[in-house]
């Protein structure tokens, strides 16, 4: 019995030995997976922390770049503003060269190592046979055996001869054929820069000497060598007047829209958006017209400093913008600045410091009162005035002896003096006299700068004894509505009837008469000249109108 409890209490403990053994591997298990479940758990925090801060820097840093953003927008404002405010600083000063227009002929060198270098002769020594046999070699047979050698050799040396030298012939036959060609262009190239060379000269004396087209021409280069900002039209149209050396020019300015709607960009971060911040009403009408100063005064320095006071004394401008009328939608072209300055009155401007917008009020230009709205003004240059032809203005005046009869002039000279009366009269602008032919009955032709009352006015001159008929104011308004005038002027040695009266009072004061008696009376105030009409018979006692 003894022996049986010994031997079940020993299995009792290998069990329980056996069970404690399993509950110490459960509890390490458990322990290790707990550490895992924590070791996860505080990954997981970790992840969703860096998770947190990796979404607060990418916030950050999308911050940065917007801000970034918008301050570089707004420095690109700054930069289209900063290059409207320095037109005038642009303008193209340097004095144009004639040399820069001509050509220099130029020939590249003939290309003799295309044709690479001489066919090599053939040598002798790699067509001959060995040396000729000798003792018993030549005694059995080997002499004729080498002499056979020797002439196919021969052959063969004297045909490699023959190919050698057709090569070189053939290759020296490439390069007279080349150079004949090279020379041939080369002798193309100098005729075409001597041609050329040659009208540079001419355009340079013609310049010179004051033609016309040559004016025009050296002005339009010197105007188109200036650079603009990007988004300025280059529209243009000039004239050369000789006789008073007087460029005309009507160019194109830019739209309003060359002004940026935006003063600048501003981030928001609350809201993580760029917002525009508009530039002020004033602002914006004040820069517009700064450009449009601007771009007149460019216009003028560059063809002052650029022409000698020989060849232009004063320059002429208007100043258009294309657009649309906004009453209609169709095309128009309104004028927003107009000047005419003289070289004297421009060397008086110091560019370093003057205000472009002042600087026009004392050029006494004629400028929009609104340009950024496209108000318009009248042009001191209408270049519709080429349909007439004009011919060289002389001093009628001076013509004039002590109390002459004026029925005793001339017509040419009396058309004259009228163009002369005009000018002195006080009209801003300028008088021209036209041919006598194919003028539409126009003999003088007068631009008003009035903004108000101003335009193209032709001007009739009757040099009558008699009553104008009034089939020549009737005349005088068809030639006014042919040519687009404002005004016209019918001046005459004698007077006119009542017709001519009633058919001007219904023209709206388009239509001015002056009869002889108040032509006398403004030749004497005018012009200092004390005249005389001999009328066959006075004219009705009446007080005409004035100018």
């Amino acid at each position: 019995m003894a022996g049986k409890r010994s031997g079940w209490s020993e299995f009792r403990r290998a069990q329980e030995h056996q069970q404690a053994r399993l509950e110490r591997e459960k509890r390490q298990i458990d322990a290790a997976a707990n550490r895992v479940q924590k070791a996860m758990e505080r990954a997981g925090r970790q992840a969703e922390r860096q998770a947190r801060t990796d979404a607060r820097q990418r916030e950050q840093l999308n911050h940065v770049l917007m801000a970034a953003e918008a301050d570089k927008l707004s420095a690109e404002v700054d930069a289209r503003v900063q290059t409207l405010n320095a037109l005038l600083n642009g303008a193209n000063l340097t004095p144009f060269s004639f040399g820069s227009l001509r050509h220099e002929a130029r020939i590249p060198a003939f290309d003799l190592p295309r044709f690479g270098p001489p066919t090599p002769v053939p040598n002798w020594d790699d067509f001959a046979p060995p040396g000729p046999p000798r003792g018993l070699a030549a005694m059995l047979g080997g002499r004729a055996r080498y002499e056979q050698e020797l002439d196919e050799a021969q052959g063969r040396y004297q045909e490699a001869v023959d190919t050698a030298q057709r090569a070189e012939a053939n290759r020296q036959e490439g390069i007279r054929q080349a150079r004949g060609d090279h020379q041939r262009r080369a002798d193309r190239v100098r005729a075409e820069a001597a041609r050329h060379n040659q009208q540079v000269a001419l355009f340079e004396a013609a310049y010179r000497a004051g033609d016309t087209d040559a004016v025009e021409d050296f002005v339009a280069q010197v105007l188109d060598r200036s650079s603009y900002p990007a988004g300025f039209p280059n529209g243009r149209r000039l004239a050369y007047r000789p006789e008073p050396r007087e460029i005309w020019i009507e160019f194109d300015l830019p739209t309003n829209e060359i002004v940026p709607q935006e003063r600048g960009f501003r981030y928001v971060k609350t809201r993580k958006a760029i917002d525009t911040l508009a530039r002020a009403d004033r602002d914006r009408k004040a820069l517009y017209a700064s450009v449009v100063a601007q771009t007149a005064l460019r216009h003028l320095r560059e063809i002052f400093e650029t022409t000698p006071r020989s060849l232009v004394d004063s320059v002429a401008l208007n100043g258009h913008v294309r657009t649309r009328d906004p009453g209609t939608g169709q095309p128009a072209y309104p004028c927003l600045i107009t000047l005419s300055v003289t070289r004297e009155i421009y060397e008086g401007l110091d560019f370093d410091y003057l205000n472009p917008v002042g600087c026009l009020k004392h050029l006494k230009a004629i400028v929009s009162p609104h340009p950024y709205d496209v108000e318009a003004v009248t042009p001191i240059v209408d270049f519709d005035l080429s349909r007439y032809k004009f011919i060289d203005d002389f001093d009628a005046a001076a013509e004039l002896d002590s109390r002459p009869d004026l029925l005793a002039m001339d017509p040419f000279t009396f058309e004259h003096l009228i163009r002369q009366l005009f000018e002195k009269v006080g009209m801003a602008g300028w008088a021209k006299t036209t041919q006598g032919s194919r003028d539409d009955g126009v003999d003088v032709v007068v631009t008003d700068a009035n903004p108000i009352t101003g335009g193209v006015c032709v001007i009739q001159a009757k040099l009558y004894k008699r009553v104008v008929p009034a089939e020549a104011v009737r005349a005088l308004w068809g030639s006014m509505d042919d040519q687009n005038a404002t005004k016209g002027i019918l001046v005459t040695s004698s007077w006119f009837g009542p017709a001519s009266r009633e058919f001007v009072a219904k023209r709206a004061g388009r239509i001015r008469l002056i009869e002889g008696g108040e032509l006398k009376a403004l030749l004497e105030e005018h012009l200092n000249k004390k005249v005389r009409i001999a009328l066959p018979k006075p004219p009705p006692t009446r007080s005409g109108p004035t100018i």
